[in-house]
């Protein structure tokens, strides 16, 4: 592992010396300071529950050693530890700054950016939903933006579970009993894959970490946990599973408490020998396209095979530079001879040189040789045995030279740790890097599209609004200043009406003998008949002097009155929305105005009383009346009266009351008249007689008794015709001509009545349609304010729509930020 170091014990013997080196390889950068190293595994130490322990009295100590021979130059940086501690912590403090917490920090964060992304995203997603379909915001989301940004929140999903199982992967290759599994089990301090004599693995075996205190293996296609000591009946070729192919995969589930290696993410894959099978594309793609380093091992007793340089061809083809390393296993073998040893170094590092630079070209010169090491993985695994039971890893039986293929191990381990690291991490997150970005890109853009949008559609609302606004107020000052205007326009009209029906009724009653004449019905005087008479000639008259009066005003009337409406209707029409000016003919129609003139002869004229009695006009009441008037004949007539209305008393009778009033000239009837000017004509014949006589006598004398003959001859020849010609025709003229007389000054008593009646109805019709008008025009104005209330509220859900998609770009710009940070940190080459 990257930052392994040695821990040297006090009782440990000195290391053997070492052979002569060969030529120095250029030095090997380590990736750490002292300091670094020493700040890193404290705060591990706190995590992970000791990886680098730091008890009471325990000491920590740093140290520099060149790089022995064999190895490229260098520095490596060994902590010691003191004996006593446990021997889990052991392999614990091989990890102080391990390189793989490249890999742990860099999911960390990744995952969290991601985690940020997701929680991002859904809450865009809730807000570009919402706004699409609320009904009141129109065009602001499309479908189209609602569609990409849900299905960006599913891919996030997936993407998050996917980080969430990523791991650094390496695969071991090489032939049949290599060492490939030994090494495996050194890298792990334990024996857990099988390893011997002979062909040992006959199925891929995948070995990685587990939370839990126990191991256990699950077969490819099964969810059984089994136990990890049947490894050997599975993977061990001395116990063949006839159900396992070399192309199964059984995945190893190593508690991460016993080994630090596996805490980091990383999973070990070993393989058969390439050399077992023809089906090397089969396993290429199921279980090396995601594999982040590939480690060739081979037996530094013979050299490389065709079968296994074939296979990295085939790797190579279908992957773009593979990361691998060599590891010449068995190096131990050379302790036996030494004179060689040097001579057989150099000529595997040339090959395995030219295989890398030559022929494969994954690397460049320097760079290779940092890729081949000489090991032996079985003496590493002894000796971290040794040192986990608290015994010196240099005890047991060790070849010459084992603290120099020790450290070769160990250097291999560091450089690795670094490579697959570095490695993974861009080959895990450099996609999804680039994907997250795509999406905020979009996400970004589609947040500005709505912000836009929202935005002109705001403008254009308040802009709306205020001319919503201003149409309010101009349509009440107007309605204020037009309501009095209608009103001096109504008031003008109905005198105009009120004068012109009081002047024609006027007119008409002055022609309502005309009427009366034109009358035609049968007359008698009895009283059943005259009752009847004068039921229908009221009707002829109230018909008459209807149809008259209508003739005479109806057209003047409603000209003015449809006049005066259109007036009222072209000032209101402006003030109406179009499509409630283009109606204003079906809510409004202009219909013919018909005035009512209820004139209610009937009852007008209920109280008329005919006189169609007989009077000879030269009677005395006639001449009386003629000469001085009704009234002064009257008044004459009843002083006349006056002596001989005290009279008629019972001269044995005494008084008992106060005498009553005389009767009023104005209430006596003509019957009382005639009684009193018969009894006044008695009473003066009674007194005068005597004067008459000699009246007479002078007359007689004077004139002749012939003319006084013929004067009363012609007298009473003229009483004759005049009682002859007194005969129905003559009794319903009387009739007509004194129910003219009555009815005329009746009528003229509601003439005034009649056209303040008139008028008011014509009011009434120019405020109905006026009441109409302002009724539509109130309907405009809670139109209006409905409208300007909707804006208002639209408004405000834009600028909240606004905030919140600039708050969600705001988010966006400060995940490309923690995007930009990763791939600064842990994606840009150094």
């Amino acid at each position: 592992m990257g930052g392994r170091r040695a821990r040297g014990t006090g009782s440990a013997r000195p290391p053997p010396r070492a052979p002569p080196r060969p030529p120095p390889r250029p030095p090997r950068r380590l990736t750490r300071t002292t300091r670094e190293a020493d700040e890193e595994g404290r705060r591990e130490g706190r995590r992970d529950g000791g990886r680098t322990e730091r008890r009471s009295g325990g000491l920590l100590a740093a140290s520099w050693r060149r790089r022995p021979p064999g190895g490229g130059g260098g520095l490596l940086l060994f902590l010691l530890l003191p004996a006593s501690s446990p021997h889990s912590s052991y392999r614990m403090a091989e990890n102080t700054t391990s390189p793989l917490k490249h890999f742990v920090l860099a999911k960390k964060t990744i995952t969290a950016i991601f985690d940020q992304l997701l929680e991002y995203v859904t809450e865009g997603a809730d807000f570009v939903e919402e706004t699409y379909k609320n009904p009141e915001l129109e065009r602001i989301a499309t479908e189209e933006d609602l569609a990409e940004i849900q299905g960006y929140k599913n891919k996030l999903s997936i993407i998050g579970e996917v980080l969430s199982r990523r791991h650094m992967k390496v695969a071991f290759f090489g032939r049949t009993s290599s060492g490939k599994s030994s090494v495996i089990n050194a890298m792990l301090w334990d024996k857990v894959l099988p390893s011997g004599i002979g062909h040992t693995t006959n199925c891929f075996l995948s070995v990685e970490g587990t939370d839990g205190d126990k191991a256990y293996l699950m077969t490819e296609g099964s969810d059984e946990k089994k136990s990890v000591k049947t490894v050997n009946q599975l993977a061990h070729a001395l116990h063949m599973d006839k159900d396992l192919e070399a192309g199964c995969l059984v995945h190893v589930f190593w508690p991460k408490a016993k080994c630090a290696l596996l805490r980091d993410d990383l999973v070990l894959v070993d393989s058969p020998g390439t050399d077992v099978t023809t089906e090397l594309d089969s396993w290429i793609d199921k279980f090396c396209l995601d594999a982040d380093v590939f480690v060739l091992v081979a037996n530094s007793e013979s050299t490389l095979m065709n079968t296994e340089k074939h296979f990295f061809h085939k790797v190579n083809e279908r992957l773009s530079k593979p990361n691998i390393f060599i590891l010449n296993n068995r190096w131990d073998a050379s302790a036996s001879e030494p004179e060689y040893m040097e001579d057989v170094r150099k000529q595997h590092m040339e090959r395995c040189l030219n295989f890398l630079v030559e022929e494969l070209k994954v690397v460049d010169l320097s760079e290779a040789r940092n890729r081949i090491f000489f090991v032996s993985a079985k003496e590493v695994l002894s000796a971290r045995k040794q040192k986990a039971q608290g015994m010196p890893e240099t005890g047991g039986a060790l070849a010459e030279g084992f603290q120099t293929r020790f450290q070769e191990f160990r250097n291999f381990e560091q450089i690795f740790e670094e490579c697959i690291s570095q490695s993974a991490v861009k080959t895990k997150f450099e996609q999804h890097t680039i994907r997250a970005k795509q999406i905020i890109d979009t996400v970004k853009n589609i947040m500005d599209a709505i912000n836009l949008a929202a935005a002109e559609k705001r403008v254009y609302s308040m802009e709306e609004r205020e001319d919503q606004t201003d149409r309010l107020d101009f349509i009440r000052n107007q309605m204020n200043l037009l309501t009095e205007d209608v009103k001096e326009k109504i008031k003008a009209v109905t005198e105009e009406v009120e004068n012109k029906v009081s002047c024609a009724m006027t007119d008409e009653i002055c022609r309502l003998s005309l009427l009366v004449d034109e009358f035609c019905s049968d007359f008698h005087p009895s009283p059943n008949v005259l009752k009847l008479y004068k039921t229908e000639l009221n009707k002829h008259i109230e018909d008459g002097m209807g149809k008259n009066l209508a003739d005479r005003c109806s057209c003047e009337v409603n000209a003015s009155m449809h006049q005066s409406q259109q007036e009222i209707i072209e000032n209101l029409k402006p003030l109406l929305p179009p499509g409630v000016q283009n109606q204003l003919h079906v809510l409004i129609p202009c219909k013919k105005f018909d005035l009512s003139y209820d004139l209610n002869c009937h009852k007008l004229c209920a109280d008329f009383q005919e006189d169609i009695v007989f009077r000879f006009s030269l009677g005395w009441a006639a001449l009386v009346n003629r000469f001085l008037g009704p009234k002064n004949a009257q008044r004459v007539l009843l002083g006349l009266a006056e002596p001989v209305l005290q009279l008629p008393r019972s001269l044995a009778s005494t008084p008992t009351a106060a005498p009553t009033n005389p009767a009023t000239p104005d209430h006596v009837s003509q019957e009382e008249i005639m009684i009193t000017l018969a009894t006044g004509l008695a009473s003066l014949t009674s007194r005068t007689s005597m004067a008459i006589i000699v009246v007479g006598g002078v007359v007689w004398k004077t004139v002749g008794w012939k003319l006084i003959a013929f004067s009363l001859s012609m007298y009473g020849s003229l009483y004759l015709y005049e009682r002859l010609t007194w005969t129905t025709r003559a009794k319903e003229r009387a009739f007509k001509q004194q129910f003219v007389n009555y009815a005329t000054e009746k009528l003229q008593m509601i003439v005034s009545f009649t056209s303040a009646n008139c008028s008011h109805q014509v009011q009434q019709e120019m405020a109905t349609t006026f009441a109409r008008l302002c009724q539509q025009v109130d309907i405009t104005q809670k139109n209006l304010e409905e409208e300007i209330a909707r804006l208002s509220k639209e408004i405000d859900q834009l600028e909240k729509i606004q905030s919140n998609s600039k708050h969600l770009r705001n988010k966006a710009i400060q995940l490309e930020n923690e995007l930009e940070d990763f791939t600064k940190h842990f994606l840009s080459s150094k």
